[in-house]
């Protein structure tokens, strides 16, 4: 998703204004250097060189431990002032637990003054080359209109969920409603068929009912029924059955820290897991194969 964002940053941020960017994936930065306008683009060799470069750093990370890792490196030691000399603003876009994040965002404002803020995103791969990813932040109401002008040059919408490390809150609410949909819309797709019931006719019933859901209308797990979604594609692209899997593992083990019960959680745990022996690599909707749907 880095690859499409950083495109999108790059043909909208203002003019005259510099983009540093770096990935572990030499082959993919060189290929952005390519393709992007050169100028105004600077290819770091490190995380460290593209915090002292820059006034505003976006970072987007697999797990937690990327993220502790990355900003281990880049607060080794003392930073240098942001080139405009104003104050430096760091907006994590990783999912991750909000317990890590708020250490991280502890260890940045104690070491370097800066304010770290959480803004994870929902809307795939699809919505980080359209630039209609949702932001939901957990940020001070005082540093919202900053970060929203910077993320909507990514996206379409930022939402301000509380303070730092509630916008991780409100995306995890968010996946486990989307893991626990996506197996309840290929359950019902796969029990309506069995029945004798046409996928397509199907999908619209439910969509116009009581049943519809994000599963059901913009991602159905049958193919076919939608032409560009993954299921259609062999359940190639989308979002990972294993990011869905840590995903559902982070809002369990904070629902844990938060004492909030989740009755259906581990049973759908259980189906990911199995989901991903079987199927890894694949988009997630791919629990309609798993479940021995037709296609």
């Amino acid at each position: 998703m880095g690859y499409p964002m950083a495109k999108n940053l790059r043909a909208k941020i203002p003019e005259g204004d510099t983009l540093t960017i770096f990935d572990v994936n030499a082959a993919s930065l060189e290929k952005f250097s390519q393709e992007a306008t050169p100028a105004g683009v600077v290819l770091a060799k490190s995380p460290r060189e593209v915090a002292e470069k820059s006034d505003n750093i976006v970072s987007a990370l697999p797990e937690p431990r990327h993220v502790k890792g990355v900003f281990d490196e880049i607060l080794a030691s003392e930073l240098p002032k942001p080139p405009s000399e104003s104050s430096r603003l760091f907006i994590d876009c990783s999912t991750i637990d909000p317990t890590t994040s708020r250490g991280v965002a502890k260890l940045v404002k104690e070491k370097s003054g800066a304010d770290f803020v959480d803004a994870p995103m929902s809307g795939g791969v699809v919505g980080a080359r359209a630039g209609t990813l949702t932001f939901m932040v957990g940020a001070s109401k005082e540093d919202m209109p900053k970060i929203q002008e910077i993320l909507l040059l990514m996206g379409k919408k930022v939402w301000h969920m509380g303070p730092q490390g509630t916008g991780l809150s409100g995306k995890l609410a968010n996946n486990y409603a989307l893991a626990i949909n996506n197996i309840a819309c290929a359950e019902a797709m796969n029990l309506g068929m069995k029945w004798g019931i046409q996928p397509k006719a199907l999908a619209d019933l439910l969509n116009s009912a009581t049943g519809k859901s994000w599963p059901s209308e913009i991602n159905n797990p049958v193919p076919g029924v939608l032409e560009a979604s993954p299921a259609s594609r062999g359940y190639e692209g989308g979002f990972g059955v294993s990011l869905m899997k840590k995903d559902l593992g982070l809002a369990i083990s904070a629902a844990q820290e938060a004492g909030a019960k989740l009755v259906l959680a581990e049973t759908a745990k259980e189906v990911y897991d199995a989901t991903e022996k079987d199927h890894k690599g694949k988009d997630f909707s791919v629990v309609y194969k798993w479940l021995g749907g037709k296609e």
